[in-house]
């Protein structure tokens, strides 16, 4: 009977010990409960200087996280500057739109095919820089995965953080449109891409029909799926090279899941992330401040991952916009925001940025 009672003592003593651990762990977090993040441009060569530079700056306005693209050299060079300022970094890495990419140039085959069957590297949707492989080229692919590989060889890094992991906007937003003499009431060929060889010769293996040959493509269901999942499998194979070396997987992604399989076939809560960063541009859709909180908790719903609400800081000009937003996707949900991006914020807009990250996380 005694051994009983000192083994029940024992018992209660070590979950004891483990709640009161719990508690502090979820205390601690509740003090950093909202991340505070931005997109940065890298701006060439690993400057010092000027990475310090903007560190602080960062630092000053309550950012913890930083995502920006380079080389694993750059990220070699930047993250120990970051660690003096406990800023995490993360790989922006434009992962099928590839603009000058040496390596991919050399294998036109390799790159998406619109219904008109013109090719991304020759044919450049909206802007020059569209230059977007197919994720139905094995070698591409594998290419893709390459470039990942290199990155995990990066010690100290928050995340691999994928972007342009879809196809080509098949339906621009409504004040994107005008921009380019536009107006985008049905799904035009040129800008409807997935039509690779061998995305056709696949497809039809399964349906015995050519997408090729349909007269409202759009219409097929069982088409739109088929590429969605070319992309999914991919991302969730980047994934997996990412978690074999501990690193985490993140992306920027459209809207919401529903909205981006529409606008440009991508389905990313079937998707394997760490963490999804929705750029939620209220502006490009004609929308309110409202709808960055709608598009936000639906984010939030169809996931199991942590959101952040990607933020455009210059539909967000007045503060009060700026500060609404981020209250809103606090309140919907999100795990913190991102801004795209904070070297462009003016006085007002940084004052927003100050006075909430100290406030949601009692600093």
């Amino acid at each position: 009977m005694k051994h009983i009672i000192i083994t029940f003592l024992a018992i209660l003593l070590f979950s004891c010990n483990e709640t009161k651990e719990k508690t502090e762990v979820i205390k601690t977090e509740s003090k950093n409960s909202f991340t505070f993040a931005t997109w940065a441009n890298p701006g060439g060569e690993f400057d010092r200087e000027k990475w310090e530079s903007k560190l602080a700056s960062y630092d000053s306005l309550g950012i913890s996280d930083v995502l920006v693209g380079g080389s694993p050299e750059f990220y070699e060079q930047l993250i120990p500057l970051a660690n003096q300022k406990n800023i995490k970094i993360h790989a922006w890495m434009w992962t099928l739109n590839r603009p000058g990419d040496t390596i991919a140039n050399k294998h036109p085959e390799w790159y998406a095919v619109n219904r008109a069957g013109k090719n991304s590297l020759e044919y450049r949707a909206y802007v020059d820089y569209y230059q977007w492989l197919s994720p139905f080229h094995p070698e591409a692919r594998e290419h893709i995965k390459n470039n990942v590989r290199k990155l995990t060889k990066v010690k100290g890094l928050a995340s691999i953080h994928l972007d342009y992991v879809r196809y080509v906007d098949v339906i621009l937003g409504a004040d994107l449109q005008p921009k380019y003499g536009l107006v985008q009431n049905h799904e035009m060929p040129e800008y409807d891409y997935g039509y690779h060889p061998i995305a056709r010769e696949g497809f039809k293996k399964i349906f015995g029909k050519d997408p090729q040959d349909f007269e409202h493509p759009e219409l097929s269901t069982e088409w739109r799926q088929y590429r969605l999942n070319a992309v999914t499998t991919l991302v969730n194979e980047l994934a997996n090279i990412a978690h074999e070396s501990n690193h985490k997987i993140t992306a920027a992604v459209f809207p919401f899941p529903e909205m981006s399989r529409q606008m440009v076939r991508q389905a990313w809560d079937d998707w394997n992330l760490d963490a999804a960063y929705p750029m939620v541009y209220n502006n490009f859709y004609r929308e309110n401040v409202n709808w960055i909180g709608f598009a936000t908790e639906q984010g939030v719903n169809d996931v199991d991952f942590p959101i952040y609400s990607g933020l455009y800081s210059p539909a967000l000009k007045n503060p009060k916009d700026l500060e609404k937003a981020i209250r809103l996707a606090k309140e919907k949900g999100a795990s913190g925001i991102s801004i795209f991006t904070a070297d462009n914020l003016d006085k007002n807009q940084k004052d927003v940025l100050i006075k909430l990250s100290k406030e949601f996380n009692n600093e």
